[in-house]
């Protein structure tokens, strides 16, 4: 998996990815960045028909990828019916643009460049989540968070390395989007999660998570969870906070709760 706008990637390749998903109608694509500014910037150019003219660019590829690609009888493969290269089918309404926020600091940051890009549908992967994130801080009203975001995904982190997730963080997320309309998918507990997810199975280790609810924009705890010391780290590891166990990610599961929360956004065509 890679980051289609990371700088690394010439805007002629993400033409073409893109000129690919206008040819693939039956398709549903979703495109996940950490870089949404560049993600916005081309866009909006795309979408408005800026100095460069992407929207042409991105059309002229996909004709061309429609015409070396005919059928064994010699006909175009794809017709201009049943594929997304007309000029009133941008932004892509197969395509949905999201970005990473494992925190609030990333939220902050990225969201707002999220809403102001072009898409069919926006959505935001908090996952893996390493603190609360508090999505209400950055929209004005429940109507504005519904309208700014189509939908969002929570998920702890998987790996050697992994750090819990504080079950309250997801819960949290989940009853945002519940009060504000928002589809709510809860992808994974990730290496770690409550005892209850795999009472047959033993951890292999204990942890308590860090009690805070939100991240360093908070004044209660004006630091970073990831650069905390150990006098901070001890204040967060309260006894009256929940253990969390290490069963892996198979076992782990994804029941929040005791429930799959599966939610989708609406298709757009």
């Amino acid at each position: 998996m890679g980051d289609l706008f990371h700088p690394s990637v010439p805007d002629e390749w993400i033409d073409r990815v893109f000129a690919v998903m206008a040819l693939a109608p039956q398709h549903t694509f979703q495109v996940l960045t950490k870089q949404p500014g560049r993600m916005r910037a081309y866009m909006t150019a795309t979408f408005e028909g800026g100095a460069l003219e992407r929207r042409d660019l991105i059309t002229s590829s996909a004709l061309d990828l429609r015409d070396a690609n005919p059928k064994p009888n010699g006909e175009y493969r794809f017709t201009d019916n049943d594929c997304f290269i007309q000029p009133n089918r941008w932004p892509l309404p197969n395509v949905w643009k999201g970005v990473s926020t494992e925190d609030q600091r990333r939220a902050g940051d990225r969201i707002p460049h999220l809403r102001a890009t072009p898409a069919a549908v926006r959505f935001v992967s908090a996952d893996p989540l390493l603190e609360g994130i508090d999505f209400t801080r950055l929209f004005h009203s429940p109507l504005d968070f519904r309208r700014g975001l189509d939908w969002i995904i929570v998920g702890g982190e998987s790996g050697a390395g992994a750090r819990p997730m504080h079950p309250d963080w997801a819960r949290d997320i989940r009853d945002q989007c519940a009060a504000a309309g928002v589809p709510f998918f809860f992808k994974q507990w990730g290496e770690w999660a409550p005892g209850e997810c795999a009472p047959d199975y033993p951890p292999t280790r204990t942890e308590r998570v860090a009690t805070k609810p939100f991240g360093p924009w908070d004044e209660e705890f004006p630091w970073d969870y990831a650069t905390i010391t150990p006098r901070q780290s001890e204040e967060l590891h309260r006894e009256d906070q929940p253990d969390v166990y290490r069963f892996g990610k198979v076992r782990a599961g994804r029941l929040l709760d005791g429930i799959e929360h599966n939610a989708m956004p609406e298709v757009r065509r």
